[in-house]
């Protein structure tokens, strides 16, 4: 029997001081935090890998202090995507890929790889770049989603190179990144980046209404027609995993705006 689709929320991070006051209990440890965040939410990514390696053994303790059913997404190593070469990232992608990710195991979701907002698409260099993307590691089967921010990605051989490795777009809900909906993956992730700091969730009740929705709508293997695209929307398709990140923008709100999400999406806080 196929797995249901799962539609997934959460933030980007655990440890980030001003969340000591609006979202941690009172007095929690921070040796705790993750263990708290990921019951909190259902879904985190991990940016400090986008910095520099981790020891397998942290990707294990990370794993062994969330609960069964939770995902981490990692953002992939600035040294493969920070190029100008994108075809000689080989080394810097292995590296990465072999860094010890695969001790996540069941946990371990996408896989953000983002480039520089100055980096224009050059499609054969980039097409060389997804060539050494590869499927598995360990065993483990990896999934890759493109957080492209040059508006020249905007172009239909860019998504037709995405589609053809069946790797999808970061959907930026965002004022600095280019903001597209086409999906060129199996799955959808989408980073909305529009926290406001006098918003009490970060986002309206409206807004959130509005991205809960948009998440059914695209779990459902349809297009929410309201969101900006390259090309016309297609077809409604296979059912598909959605991922939703509240990062950037007002960083203080960003665990509210989730909980606000996830409440309205029927999913509740995970008991110890």
């Amino acid at each position: 029997m196929a797995r249901k689709p799962e539609i997934r929320v959460g933030i980007g991070g655990w440890n980030y001081e001003p969340w000591r006051e609006t979202f941690y209990p009172e007095g929690l440890s921070k040796a705790k935090e993750l263990a708290w965040a990921s019951r909190q939410v259902s879904m985190i990514e991990i940016n400090s890998t986008f910095y520099g390696s981790q020891k397998p053994s942290t990707f294990a303790k990370w794993r062994d202090d969330t609960p069964d059913d939770f995902v981490f997404s990692v953002k992939a190593s600035r040294y493969a995507t920070a190029r100008r070469v994108l075809a000689e990232s080989g080394d810097s992608v292995n590296k990465f890929i072999h860094s010890g990710i695969s001790e996540l195991g069941e946990k371990l979701g996408p896989i953000v790889w983002q480039f520089a907002e100055t980096k224009v698409f050059v499609p054969d260099d980039f097409a060389a770049f997804l060539d050494l993307l590869p499927k598995e590691v360990d065993g483990v089967a990896l999934r890759h989603v493109l957080d492209v921010r040059h508006p020249s990605f905007m172009v239909p051989e860019y998504l037709a190179l995405a589609r053809q490795h069946h790797m999808a777009t970061v959907f930026a809900d965002s004022d600095d990144y280019p903001v597209f909906a086409d999906v060129t993956g199996p799955f959808v992730y989408a980073r909305l980046m529009r926290t406001q700091p006098t918003v009490k969730l970060g986002y309206t009740p409206k807004a959130l209404d509005d991205w809960a929705e948009a998440a059914r709508t695209w779990s459902q293997g349809q297009h929410p027609a309201d969101l900006p695209r390259v090309e016309a929307a297609p077809k409604a398709g296979s059912a598909r995993d959605v991922f939703m990140l509240f990062i950037a923008g007002a960083k203080e709100k960003a665990p509210l705006a989730a909980g606000g999400l996830l409440k309205r999406l029927g999913w509740a806080p995970v008991a110890d």
